[in-house]
Order: structure tokens, then C-alpha cells, then sequence
């Protein structure tokens, strides 16, 4: 299993949460998505890692922005 964690701003609540989780989802090999507006925090999980570029683009896509935790 790879995971790969991102610092998301912009989110809010629930909905932003949900935004974000449908558009990551539609990545090809995400198997797992972990989103808290709480924390600000998106840890992506797949068999293989996931591009970092298709991840941004999927928060971007959603209203949102975000950069690779460290």
C-alpha cells in the first residue's frame, strides 16, 4: 500500500470534505481517501502511489487548493 498525504486549504465543513472525496475517488488505483476539514489533512491510499499531479488537480477540480505534506 502507498499513501500520500496533502495539506488542503479552503475547506470548511462536511460538504468540502465530500467535494473533495468524490473527486480524488475518481482517480484510477485510489483505494482509500481520508479527508478532515478539521485538520486541513487528505491522505490518499492506493496498492500503487498515486501521481501527485492527478491528486492537486482532482482538490483543484474541486474548489480547493493543496500541496504534498511533507
Amino acid at each position: 500500500m502507498a499513501m500520500s498525504e496533502y495539506q488542503v486549504t479552503g475547506m470548511s465543513c462536511g460538504h468540502c470534505e465530500m467535494s473533495i472525496r468524490e473527486e480524488v475517488g475518481q482517480i484510477a488505483g485510489v483505494e482509500n481517501i481520508e479527508v478532515s476539514a478539521q485538520t486541513g489533512m487528505l491522505v490518499v491510499t492506493g496498492a500503487e502511489s498515486v501521481d501527485d499531479a492527478q491528486v492537486l488537480a482532482a482538490v483543484e477540480e474541486a474548489g480547493y487548493s493543496a500541496v504534498r505534506a511533507i
